[in-house]
């Protein structure tokens, strides 16, 4: 089992290198042609790092900027650019305030500027300015809904961009007559742009019907002025932004594979779009371990089998924990006692829901650990207490934040 551990260990290190944004950004940066007076603004858990590689290949050319991420997300100064940290996934003050200054920057643009527009997960809760009348307490309410509800990040997204001044699209008329170059690190799957952040500088492809039934399908609870909202239609049309997507899960699980490949595994990319209930998805690929264990697919041993994508968490307790570590909690059961089986589930942002784990790894021993500490499996999971369990036993992925967000991958190593 050391050596599965040890390979595990490679690859979540390899995955993150090989999923850091500064190469594609100054690539993408490199094949643009740039007109007049630049300026950016960069929004979500990879702000710092896109922004970074931005002044690092502009130089002077860059007059000054806007950073808005997440807190103990920036590593430092970056020239003639203010950076804000602010609360992630749920709105607070200094979301509204760091929202405002890039508000003041777009609007000061002329069509003479040109605004590098960065943007990465986690941008939907620290690039925010409600309409009038929305109080952030009620921004702050209906994300906690959402949250404890099980929506997607697609459904989440549909809601709060109609109550956001900066949402769907709108972003990018503040900052007209000036054209935006739209830099998209994405972790929607589908890189749906109107998604991703909730598209500040994409038009919206979702309508009122579709918004309407997210509200029935999660009994929101909403204010008058809420739904006043939610009824309304949203920009249909954005004129003055080009948008380059930069990286996304495809390159997570790429990077997946590459590294089980240089190591003697035969890589297989199971779905690059898993969107469902953490635990259920754990315990599926624990059973999809332990058939190809026992030589019952068509997976050759050895193998590293990877899913990639973003489950959800449907909130039924009040323990501590996030989806990765959820996922990985409930696989521990199916390859219990299993010698030559390991699983992890790994956020790309090292953050994994509001603790400061990434994710989570078990073995064919983890089961048999957790039940020595007295843990119970099945209490466990009914209290969402994963980070509690996984930590007793050490099976808790630390990376810190990494600089880089595009989705989670789940990985299954199986030895020969």
């Amino acid at each position: 089992m050391e050596k599965l551990r040890k390979m595990a260990s490679d690859m979540i290190r390899n995955i993150i290198a090989d999923n850091m944004p500064r190469t594609a950004v100054q690539s993408t940066l490199k094949g643009h042609s740039f007109k007049g007076n630049v300026y950016l603004i960069a929004i979500g858990k990879a702000a710092w790092t896109m922004a970074k590689a931005t002044s690092d290949y502009l130089g002077k050319r860059l007059l000054g900027g806007i950073v808005v991420t997440k807190y103990e997300h920036s590593q430092g100064e970056i020239p003639d650019v203010e950076i804000f940290e602010a609360g992630h996934p749920v709105s607070d003050e200094n979301t509204i305030i760091a929202t405002g200054k890039c508000v003041e920057l777009a609007k000061s643009l002329t069509e003479n500027d040109e605004l590098i527009f960065l943007v990465s997960g986690g941008g939907s809760a620290l690039f925010e300015m409600p309409l009038e009348g929305i109080t952030l307490q009620n921004i702050q309410d209906i994300t906690n809904q959402l949250l404890a509800s099980g929506a997607d990040i697609v459904e989440m997204n549909m809601i709060r961009k109609r109550l956001s001044a900066v949402k769907a699209g709108r972003f990018a008329t503040i900052a007209s007559p000036a054209k935006i170059f739209a830099v998209i690190l994405s972790d929607v799957l589908g890189d749906r742009l109107d998604s991703i952040a909730s598209g500040p500088a994409a038009p919206d492809l979702s309508t009122v019907e579709d918004t309407l039934r997210v509200v029935k399908k999660y009994n929101l609870k909403l204010t008058s002025l809420q739904s006043k909202y939610l009824a309304e239609e949203t920009p249909k049309a954005v004129k003055n932004v080009e948008t380059v997507i930069t990286g996304s899960v495809r390159t997570l699980c790429q990077s997946a594979a590459n590294v089980a490949e240089s190591k003697g595994y035969t890589p297989y990319v199971l779905t690059t779009t898993m969107n469902c209930e953490a635990a259920e998805a754990g315990r599926f690929l624990g059973r999809i371990a332990a058939d190809t264990h026992a030589e019952k697919t068509f997976f050759a041993k050895p193998c590293v089998i990877i899913a990639g994508g973003e489950t959800v968490v449907t909130l039924k307790g009040k323990g501590k924990g996030g989806r990765n570590q959820e996922l990985a909690l409930a696989a521990a059961r199916e390859i219990a006692g299993l010698d030559d089986v390991l699983i992890f589930s790994l956020g790309s942002d090292g953050t994994d829901g509001p603790t400061d784990a990434a994710g989570g790894i078990v073995d064919g021993g983890t089961l048999s650990d957790l039940s020595t500490a007295g843990f119970d499996m099945d209490e466990v999971l009914l209290e969402n207490d994963s980070y509690t369990a996984l930590a007793a036993v050490d099976s808790l992925i630390i990376t810190g934040p990494t600089g880089t967000n595009v989705n989670d991958v789940a990985v299954v190593v199986i030895g020969g």
